[in-house]
C-alpha cells in the first residue's frame, strides 16, 4: 500500500482558552492510504496534555507535546515499514507502529484511515459496519473557553447563530481564581436555551480544596458532570474529591488509554476517550469496553479536530456525551463529513468515514 502525509492549516474563528493557555490556529496532517484504486483517509491534530498522568502506563512520546512537526517526522520515519502490507493487515501494522514508538497522533491518523479504506472496500459506512445506531447519539457540546464573563457570553450568542445549542462546556480554571470562574458560568447561562445542558471542563486547573467547594456551587447551577478537576499526576487525590462531590467526575488529561482504566475506576465516574490520545479507533473501541466493564460512563472529545478526524468518530452511539465541536470553530476546514442536525452530528450513508473535501488541498 501506498501512503501520503500531508499538512495542512486550519484557523479558528474564535480563539479557545483552556487553563494552560490559548490557540488560535492548528497545523494539521492529512494521511492517504492507497491501495488496490481505494483510498483511506486519516488525521492527525497536534496537541499536549502537560503533566503524564502518575498512572499511565505509555511510552515516553506521550508525554510530550505532540507537535506537528514531531508527527510528521514520526510517520515518515513508519511509513517505508508499512508499506508491504495491506490495509487488512492491521494486527501486523499496529505492531509495527509500536515498535517504532508512534506518537499516538500520528498512530490515529494511520489508524483511522485502514477503518475508512476497510468500509469503502465492502462499500458501507463505519457506522453500520460496526452494527450501531445514529438514533443513539446524543448531542454534542459547544464550548465556551476561559474569558471575561462579558466575551463568555457573546461567545455563547455566537454559538446560537452556528447551530442549534443542546449541550454547553464552560472551561473553567481562570489564574484569576475561583470567583472569575463563578462569574464566567453565570454570564452563560444568562443567555444560554434553558434547556441547555451544562457540563465544566477545568484542565486540571484546581487544586482539590477549590475542587470539592465548586463542586457543590456547580451542582447548585445545574452542572451535569466536571471534567478534569485535578491536574493529570494528582490521581491520588481523586478519591478524596468522588466521595465529596455531589457531581459526577470524568477525566480527560488523567485517561489516555484503556491501560490506564482500571487504576481510575474506584475514583472516577467517566472518561473523556479522544482518538489523538488512544491512537485511534482501534483502541477507542478498547477503551469503551474496559469503561463499560467498569462500570464507567463515556466521553468522546476533541482537540483542534477538522471534521474529517470528528467524523472519525461513528462510535459515537456509544457515548453519554460528546464533545466534537471543533470542526464549527474552524473558518477553513477543507474537508466534508458528518452533519449537525439539531444538535447531534450525524454521520452520512457513504461508505467509510463518509469524508470528502471541501475544498482542494494542494498535494
Amino acid at each position: 500500500m501506498q501512503i501520503q502525509i500531508q499538512t495542512f492549516t486550519v484557523n479558528k474563528r474564535f480563539p479557545l482558552t483552556i487553563s494552560r493557555g490559548t490557540t488560535t490556529q492548528s497545523t494539521n496532517i492529512w494521511v492517504r492510504i492507497q491501495h488496490d484504486g481505494i483510498e483511506g483517509w486519516g488525521e492527525a491534530s497536534p496537541f499536549s496534555t502537560g503533566k503524564q498522568p502518575s498512572t499511565s502506563k505509555q511510552p515516553s512520546t506521550s508525554k510530550q507535546p505532540q507537535t506537528p512537526e514531531v508527527i510528521v517526522a514520526k510517520l515518515q520515519a513508519v511509513v517505508p515499514h508499512l508499506q508491504p502490507f495491506s490495509p487488512f493487515d492491521q494486527q501486523a501494522i499496529a505492531q509495527i507502529c509500536r515498535h517504532h514508538n508512534l506518537t499516538s497522533a500520528a498512530h490515529a491518523a494511520i489508524d483511522i484511515a485502514l477503518h475508512d479504506w476497510v468500509g469503502k472496500r465492502v462499500g458501507l459506512p463505519l457506522w453500520q459496519l460496526w452494527g450501531l445506531e445514529r438514533s443513539r447519539i446524543v448531542p454534542t457540546s459547544v464550548t465556551i473557553g476561559i474569558s471575561s464573563p462579558a466575551a463568555a457570553r457573546q461567545r455563547m450568542l455566537d454559538w446560537l447563530q452556528v447551530t442549534p445549542v443542546k449541550a454547553v462546556k464552560v472551561k473553567l480554571g481562570s489564574l484569576a481564581g475561583t470567583a472569575a470562574d463563578q462569574a464566567m458560568l453565570l454570564a452563560v447561562k444568562e443567555v444560554a436555551p434553558a434547556d441547555a445542558k451544562f457540563s465544566i471542563d477545568a484542565n486540571g486547573g484546581w487544586n482539590l480544596e477549590a475542587a470539592i467547594a465548586l463542586s457543590h456551587w456547580l451542582a447548585d447551577q445545574g452542572v451535569t458532570y466536571i471534567e478534569q478537576p485535578l491536574p493529570a499526576g494528582q490521581e491520588q487525590d481523586l478519591p478524596t474529591l468522588y466521595r465529596r462531590s455531589p457531581l459526577p467526575i470524568f477525566v480527560d488529561e488523567s485517561c489516555f488509554t484503556s491501560s490506564d482504566i482500571p487504576g481510575l475506576s474506584d475514583r472516577v465516574h467517566g472518561i473523556n476517550i479522544k482518538l489523538m490520545k488512544s491512537g485511534g479507533l482501534t483502541e477507542a473501541l478498547r477503551m469503551i469496553h474496559t469503561a463499560h466493564a467498569h462500570g464507567l460512563q463515556i466521553m468522546l472529545g476533541c482537540y483542534s479536530d477538522s471534521i474529517l478526524a470528528n467524523t472519525a468518530a461513528p462510535i459515537a452511539p456509544f457515548a453519554d456525551h460528546l464533545d466534537l465541536d471543533s470542526h464549527l470553530n474552524l473558518i477553513d476546514d477543507p474537508f466534508t463529513g458528518a452533519m449537525m442536525q439539531n444538535g447531534c452530528l450525524i454521520p452520512n450513508d457513504l461508505p467509510g468515514l463518509g469524508v470528502g473535501l471541501s475544498s482542494q488541498l494542494r498535494v
